[in-house]
């Protein structure tokens, strides 16, 4: 199956940390959609959310991967589908043609909350890694984050670059 993934999950070892199976099928947008960080997580951090804005001036640049059907529900438990995150089809337009993916959205918003830093660095990697345009890497630069209240959490989100 194809899913559209955003925010960190464009990093590659981030989703293949989740998924096993995540292949790269092609870089696109979302059209009529603007990328926030105010998705309310459990952490009392923010997460992306690929905003419906019905604005055919907005996109949200994002990565289309194919992950095993059986890996699906281990996805949906990382991205906490039904506790703040739900999902949607998706029309996709790609050099290879229109493709159909599912996506998640977010169902829980609160605009004061700011991204811990290494939630940011994941998304970051994932946009520079997949070539994504530099104007758009200089916005998701200017979001404000913060430190993550747990250290060890931001060494071990990020100790999956470490073995390069």
């Amino acid at each position: 199956m194809l899913c559209f993934c955003y925010g960190s999950n464009m990093s590659h070892r981030r989703l293949r940390a989740r998924v096993p199976s995540a292949r790269f099928v092609a870089v696109t947008e979302l059209p009529a959609h603007r990328l926030r960080f105010h998705k309310s997580a459990g952490d009392g951090s923010a997460k992306c959310n690929a905003e419906d804005t019905g604005h055919s001036g907005d996109r949200v640049m994002g990565v289309v991967y194919e992950i095993a059907d059986a890996e699906k529900s281990d996805l949906d438990r990382h991205e906490a589908l039904g506790f703040g995150y739900d999902e949607k089809q998706v029309e996709l337009k790609t050099e290879q043609g229109t493709l159909r993916a599912w996506m998640y959205y977010a169902t829980r918003i609160n605009n004061s909350l700011k991204p811990f830093h290494w939630y940011k660095d994941h998304v970051l990697i994932g946009a520079r890694e997949n070539g994504l345009p530099a104007d758009y890497i200089t916005q998701i630069e200017a979001v404000e984050s913060i430190d993550d209240p747990k250290p060890e959490r931001h060494a071990r989100e990020l100790s999956i670059y470490s073995n390069t």
